[in-house]
């Protein structure tokens, strides 16, 4: 099962198979779309969403690729985006909603704030980040602790930089470093790694790359990017005080219920990687992303919404209510999600990847590093990243120790998360939901992105000092 999940993976984020021009020619239209797409945003000040859309055209179009080629890609890769993130999106939009109207984030951030000092509670965001993002994708655990994020920040007093920060660096570090996520997964199918040495290393690695690039850069990205708290998850805080609040214990266990399935199934998957009995059965579905955001939506009706005095309007009003002031997010992350997808079809993956076979002087985790780096930067995919540089790499793996496998992988996941900006869907999911411009979310969210790449590689090259080399 495992098995089959990451050939999927690896098949669904593979390259172009053949560049559709020359070399200069393809990093001349990835400028001139990423150009585009910044001065129609910061100038003329268009919409994100028409702006990803005619860069997307100007790269294309620009990189050899036939008109109709060029709409089939940006439609693929909005689809694409739209049917795994925009889902969850929505999903979350809708818990997030029933989490603030009921009273359940209250409670939570009431807790949170009670009982921690204000010099601590970054460290405590990004402690909760990294346990939650532990088994959840990025975007799930973004969409389902953005509610508490705005909440803790309007109750706190602290700047939105200070809460937001740690808590995505948390999700973002254990996404690229730490399996069961799809990144690190294809990369220890790719080379064999072994996925429990993996594991411990990743942590390892992860948790110095949290604080540096969490709770301590927050302190300057509070002065770079001095932004108020979004409107959204507003709840009627009258309405509120004239009934009763879910517990903390509801409301604990509502958010921690789609990380315990999604964990589940990912032990699962390490014990039982091939067997398929029907416990393992049960768990890849009620796993999988969307159906655990479902069934949190729908335990949230009763642990949030009866448990905090709601009746079955408002309980329907809450839901109805939740998705309009993010449908404007769904469509811009859609949008960068078709605006990778031409760039990956252009073959500029390929390109940067034949680049860095050649440089085999350079020593072996700084190359893995360097190619998934690389090929990030290029197409905004960290699995595209990912399966590109486990491929390249494959053949350096006959002379590595087992332990020193394993740090390739967090190496190629190091690299893969590594300057996010206006092609990666991330970026816009970010700048969307903490209201920033664009030179704003460069300065904090792919900051924070440059600091986990670096800081996750200088652990590994740290631990390679412990393990031992070749082998």
């Amino acid at each position: 099962m495992l098995h089959s999940t990451l050939s999927r993976l690896a098949a669904a984020a593979a390259p172009a198979p053949h560049p559709t021009a020359p070399e200069g020619q393809l990093i001349i239209a990835a400028v001139a779309g990423i150009a585009v797409i910044v001065v129609l945003i910061t100038w003329l000040k268009l919409h994100p969403f028409l702006s990803l859309l005619l860069g997307s055209l100007v790269a294309g179009l620009v990189g050899g690729m036939a008109a109709d080629a060029v709409i089939a890609s940006f439609i693929t890769g909005f689809g694409n985006t739209m049917g795994s993130v925009g889902v969850l999106i929505g999903l979350g939009a809708m818990y997030g909603k029933l989490l603030a109207d009921s009273g359940g984030a209250d409670r939570i951030v009431d807790t949170l704030v009670s009982r921690t000092s204000a010099r601590l509670l970054p460290w405590t965001m990004g402690a909760v980040g990294a346990i939650i993002g532990l088994p959840m994708f990025f975007e799930v655990g973004l969409v389902l602790l953005m509610p508490v994020i705005i909440l803790v920040t309007r109750r706190s007093g602290l700047p939105l930089m200070r809460i937001a920060l740690p808590t995505i660096a948390g999700l973002s570090a254990m996404h690229g470093l730490v399996p069961p996520h799809p990144g690190p997964l294809v990369a220890i199918g790719a080379l064999g790694a072994n996925l429990g040495l993996t594991l411990a290393f990743g942590v390892l690695v992860a948790i110095p790359t949290i604080a540096i690039a969490g709770p301590l850069f927050s302190k300057l990205a509070a002065r770079w990017v001095p932004v108020g708290v979004p409107d959204l998850f507003v709840a009627d805080e009258k309405e509120i005080e004239t009934r009763r609040r879910p517990s903390f214990a509801a409301a604990l266990v509502s958010i921690l219920l789609p990380v315990v399935l999604m964990l589940a199934k990912a032990v699962a998957d390490i014990v039982s990687p091939s067997a398929a009995p029907v416990w393992k059965v049960a768990l890849d579905f009620l796993g999988t992303p969307v159906i655990a955001l479902t069934i949190a939506v729908l335990a949230g009706l009763f642990l949030l919404g009866v448990g905090g005095g709601m009746d079955r309007k408002a309980i329907q009003n809450s839901l109805s209510a939740s998705l309009p002031p993010i449908a404007g997010i769904i469509f811009i992350v859609g949008a960068g999600g078709g605006f990778k997808q031409v760039l990956v079809d252009t073959g500029i993956g390929q390109v940067i990847a034949g680049w860095a076979t050649g440089a085999s002087g350079i020593v072996v985790l700084l190359l893995a590093w360097t190619v998934a780096a690389l090929i990030r930067v290029a197409t905004g995919s960290a699995t595209v990243a990912t399966v590109t540089a486990a491929g390249i790499l494959l053949p350096l793996t006959d002379h590595l120790s087992t332990p020193m496998i394993s740090l390739m992988v967090l190496a190629i996941g190091a690299g893969s998360v590594f300057l996010s900006h206006v092609n990666d869907a991330g970026f816009w999911l970010v700048k969307e939901y903490l209201g920033l411009d664009i030179p704003q979310t460069l300065k904090s969210w792919t900051v924070l992105e440059c600091l986990v790449s670096i800081v996750g590689l200088a652990g590994v090259l740290v631990l390679s000092l412990f393990v031992g080399g070749l082998g």
